[in-house]
């Protein structure tokens, strides 16, 4: 019987998944008559890619302030997929894996697969988001080499962004490609570099777009102004990476302590379940899980906040 209750919970989640990602009915035949094969905005095209249950998702927290800064977090992670979707995946996956452990009986896990199905996809968009910055950040330098030569070559300043969003990498290479197709649409280069900053949002190319903005406005020489931040970039780099390394013990550390006490507590519960159960069926034992993970996370912060150093 249980396999059968899980087979139907499969088959639930498959259905929900297909309609999330199932495109307006009509669409597709709209868009093959039409034969538009121009290319669009990629804000442009996630609009009309949104799916039913999305699209509905979105009306309904359009106006809520969440969602915004939700939709912000994704496009500097680059997902693609809308505010609509992405809340509707975390709901999906909270309850799929609820009704799993409920069906296996082990209830105590049920508060901690709900968590997991609203928080791991925010760990993931955080951790993708932090990646790509750091990507990001680590292209800089050399994006700028390119800027350099390139205005040092004679070419204009738009010229050389086209420059390194064919030659460069991603992500620097997507983020200026943006950068220039905006600009081939008429926005303003203050209004395309700001968007650029808000999907991005690097100290250094902070410091890149107010040299570029003030060039616009007074005249100077950029190709040594750029210069001169690259090689300031550079060095940052450089000094980080020295820090990182002899700070790495230390976050290693953080890491362990804070992880043992839950994989312990999952593999006893794993082997005798019933030596674990007091502590969620007594009172008692609710109020030491709660010191347990107040201290844990009072540990953790203390032990990110020696290891984060500041260059």
């Amino acid at each position: 019987m249980a396999y059968i209750i899980l087979g139907i919970v499969g088959i639930a989640i498959i259905v929900l998944v297909v309609l999330l990602f199932r495109k307006p009915a009509g669409q597709d035949l709209l868009e093959e008559r039409l034969g538009d094969e121009s290319p669009k905005p990629e804000e442009e095209k996630r609009t009309e890619q949104t799916s039913v249950v999305g699209a509905a998702i979105d009306r309904a927290v359009a106006d809520k302030g969440f969602a915004q800064n939700l939709a912000t977090q994704l496009a500097r992670a680059d997902l693609k997929v809308t505010v609509g979707e992405f809340l509707a995946l975390s709901f999906i996956l909270a309850v799929g894996l609820s009704l799993i452990f409920y069906v296996l009986n082990r209830y105590i896990l049920i508060l901690a697969a709900i968590a997991l199905g609203f928080v791991g996809p925010r760990l993931y968009l955080n951790i993708r988001k932090g990646g790509r910055l750091k990507k990001f950040n680590d292209q800089l330098s050399d994006a700028l080499n390119l800027i350099v030569n390139s205005l040092r070559a004679g070419y204009s300043t738009m010229q050389a962004m086209e420059v390194i969003a064919h030659e460069m990498p991603a992500p620097i290479s997507e983020e200026f490609r943006r950068v220039t197709l905006e600009l081939q649409l008429g926005v303003p280069f203050d209004t395309a570099m700001a968007n650029l900053l808000r999907r991005m949002p690097s100290a250094d190319m902070d410091l890149v777009v107010t040299a570029m903005s003030v060039q616009r406005e007074v005249g100077g020489n950029l190709a040594e102004v750029l210069d001169s931040i690259s090689f300031t970039i550079r060095e940052r780099i450089r000094i980080k990476g020295e820090v990182r390394t002899m700070t790495s013990q230390g976050r290693i550390s953080g890491y362990i302590v804070t992880g043992i006490p839950f994989a312990l507590g999952a593999f006893i519960y794993t082997v005798n379940p019933n030596y674990v159960m007091p502590l969620v069926s007594e009172p008692c034992g609710w109020m030491m899980l709660g010191v347990s993970g107040l201290l844990i996370i009072i540990g953790y912060a203390v032990i990110s906040k020696i290891t984060n150093i500041e260059v």
